[in-house]
């Protein structure tokens, strides 16, 4: 008896430890990049249900009446934390969300958001990945690989103001740039700059420490857009992905070499119809072969730019 009751007590704390797993939460932390300004940082490394899909940023601007905030992270128990931090913050309401593209680990997050009664920003091809089967058939597999923090309940939310030109707003008593730098990263990428705190919310156009996911982007339209960022007169860039850079220039060299690395392994291959596999082994990767995420993404990425090559 002695013995059942020792193994059902040890069944229990297996039980508590398992729930206690499920409901342990990354640590959302915002940092502070200027006055009235923050960002949290996701992690190096692929979705998963170990990190609630908390792999890329998002940021928030404190204005004079609100708040304004730049993507809402990858799953709705994300967005919670990131709200309940900015609360922790400020009283003002949020009022904004800004996307910087459609991408389900930016987007994943936005009905906490709308559900405050905030209203979503986005540039107006995202309505067409938003309605397409691509959209669908991805949350529908995110469901799967991110449950419990992806599930049922998560929708795709459409914004309530769509953007078709390049425009500064005044939102929340504060000068917000919008700038159309797709179609790159994705058709519908959209740089915000904030003049009054000189910081640059780049979206995926910039990654910084870890290899950049390319997928099915305008690798050459990706290239021209960095050149576009290089005009702002900002003293901080937040990234899609990765730690902000108080050095804009030489972290946006990092994105833009490896794209043009990429384009220059692959192009002469692409062109003559050479075999993909034989031109990646062939080709010399030490220069980033050490940076983190290389083996999940690189191959991916080169044989993408070999595809969308043989299409200019």
């Amino acid at each position: 008896m002695r013995l059942k009751i020792t193994n059902f007590i040890f069944f229990i704390a297996l039980c508590v430890g398992a729930v206690n797993d499920i409901n342990a939460a990354p640590i959302i932390t915002p940092i502070q990049v200027a006055p009235n300004t923050f960002y949290v940082q996701g992690g190096a490394e692929l979705g998963s249900t170990d990190n609630q899909n908390y792999i890329s940023n998002a940021g928030f601007v404190i204005g004079k009446e609100c708040v304004v905030v730049i993507d809402s992270l990858g799953s709705p128990v994300l967005s919670k934390q990131l709200i309940s931090e900015i609360q922790k913050k400020t009283e003002k309401p949020i009022a904004f969300v800004i996307l910087t593209h459609y991408h389900a680990d930016h987007i994943y997050g936005l009905q906490s958001f709308s559900d405050l009664g905030a209203k979503v920003i986005a540039q107006e091809l995202g309505r067409e990945y938003l309605t397409s089967d691509t959209a669908a058939q991805r949350l529908i597999a995110s469901r799967a690989e991110l449950a419990p923090w992806v599930n049922d309940k998560t929708r795709l939310v459409s914004a309530d103001i769509w953007i078709n030109k390049d425009q500064t707003v005044s939102l929340c008593g504060l000068s917000f740039e919008l700038r159309q730098v797709g179609p790159a990263h994705t058709p519908d990428d959209l740089a915000i700059y904030v003049p009054s705190e000189k910081v640059l919310f780049a979206g995926d156009l910039v990654f910084k420490g870890r290899i950049p996911y390319v997928g099915t982007a305008d690798s050459q339209g990706w290239i021209n857009s960095l050149k576009k960022l290089s005009s702002f007169d900002s003293k901080v860039i937040v990234p899609g992905h990765g730690a902000f850079s108080d050095q804009p220039q030489q972290d946006l060299i990092f994105t833009r070499d490896y794209l043009i690395f990429l384009r220059q392994a692959m192009k002469q291959a692409a062109i003559e119809l050479e075999d993909f596999d034989q031109v990646y082994e062939k080709t010399d990767w030490s220069t980033y072969q050490n940076v983190p995420l290389f083996k999940a993404a690189n191959r991916m990425n080169a044989y993408n730019v070999y595809l969308s090559i043989q299409n200019e």
